[in-house]
């Protein structure tokens, strides 16, 4: 008969595997970071440029930038294990890979100034919405706490930052343009980014918050003067340009943020597979199993007397307190998960904007006392009872 030693070392073994595979993902997700980095990039330069404010050789240099960083990226993708990664993750993957094969095309209508500035971001944001998918699912499905809240961390970090690019979009096009309701879209952004840095601050390592509360005074200043400029009053265009410089200072210091983030990542994963690499302590392979009584030690310490039994309990006890907290972890990702969902439903049934779906999810969780995750829990529950909205 097979000894119980043995299938201690198989479910180590099983450990090691599995924290590889987490090796193999959160290194694709600092790939996938860099890409979108690049890919917001490219998408402000594309906004200043169909504004005719940017020379066309710069905007070529970001293009052949992303480029590369897509290479990187693909390669990531290549190097991840089938059976041992989900299939709502390769089924994302396959979505990003379509959208990079159509950014030629969407990049030559781009040069002929054949979009607006507003489609161009547009076509851009849902390219990065995808990646930052395969991001989630990657969060979704880590096995370890300690890298799930990490992952947790530097997806809702990526996730703000998105908003950040967005914001520096919106504001190119509140200060060329005006109007109201691009006012109250740079303000839902500003909401939006918010939202997802207070999840980053819960879980990211103590070392980066310090460098997360540098303030900017230049972009608060002009965020006021933006987002308040009455609707009848022809806004500054020589703003734009200020405004598009500030944003993007603001955004490469996000991007040092998560590149320290996905540093500490890929670390912890290596500390992990190392603890988990050590072998396993000698034992007593002939300690009685219904014994309660303490065992012998000796001069050379309580390891080398330690039952079979006993190193049973331990792997045990640690693998239900991983299992404890990484279920608490996840429920943030469930939660983020049902508010999407229900978002999606009043935005399809009530013909509302996303932002708009949102504060009336919020609205609600305060006018009843409840949890947003509770309210959004509820429309789900009532989607086919839900009225459609008037065409």
């Amino acid at each position: 008969m097979t000894s119980a030693m043995h299938y201690l070392q198989v479910a180590r073994q099983c450990e090691i595997a599995e924290l590889e595979s987490l090796q193999r993902t959160s290194a694709l997700v600092d790939l996938i970071g860099q890409l979108i980095h690049a890919l917001q990039k490219e998408r402000g330069l594309c906004t200043v440029y169909l504004t005719g404010r940017c020379e066309p050789t710069t905007l070529s240099a970001q293009v052949q930038e992303c480029e590369r960083r897509a290479m990187q990226a693909c390669a990531g993708f290549d190097a991840l294990k089938v059976p041992a990664q989900g299939a709502r993750l390769f089924s994302r993957i396959a979505y990003v890979l379509q959208g990079l094969q159509a950014l030629p095309a969407l990049r030559a209508h781009i040069q002929a100034r054949q979009k607006t500035p507003e489609s161009s971001a547009a076509a851009f944001t849902k390219l990065v919405a995808g990646l930052l998918a395969v991001v989630f699912e990657a969060a979704d499905g880590a096995a370890d706490p300690g890298i799930s809240r990490l992952l947790v961390a530097l997806f809702h970090f990526m996730q703000g930052k998105e908003f950040a690019g967005q914001e520096r979009a919106a504001g190119v096009a509140a200060f060329g343009a005006g109007g109201e309701q691009r006012q109250q879209h740079w303000l839902h952004l500003i909401a939006a980014q918010e939202r997802c840095f207070q999840v980053f601050v819960e879980f990211a390592p103590p070392s980066l918050l310090p460098l997360w509360r540098a303030e900017d005074a230049a972009l608060e200043r002009l965020r006021r003067v933006g987002c308040t400029a009455p609707a009848d009053v022809e806004p500054d265009a020589d703003m734009r340009q200020t405004w598009f410089d500030v944003a993007t200072r603001r955004m490469e210091g996000l991007h040092a943020i998560e590149t320290q983030l996905a540093a500490e990542l890929l670390h912890q994963c290596e500390c992990r597979i190392a603890e988990a690499r050590e072998p396993l302590p000698a034992a007593d392979a002939s300690a009685d199993f219904f014994d309660t009584s303490p065992g012998p030690t000796t001069s050379l310490g309580p390891q080398l007397n330690r039952s079979v039994l006993e190193l049973v309990q331990e792997q045990s006890q640690r693998l239900q307190a991983m299992q404890a907290e990484l279920e608490a972890t996840r429920a943030t990702l469930q939660e983020r998960k049902l508010v999407e969902r229900a978002k999606g439903v009043l935005m399809a049934r009530r013909h509302l904007s996303e932002s708009d779906a949102h504060k009336l999810l919020r609205q609600t969780a305060m006018n009843q006392g409840r949890k947003l995750a509770e309210v959004a829990e509820a429309v789900l529950a009532m989607a086919d009872l839900l009225p459609p909205a008037p065409i």
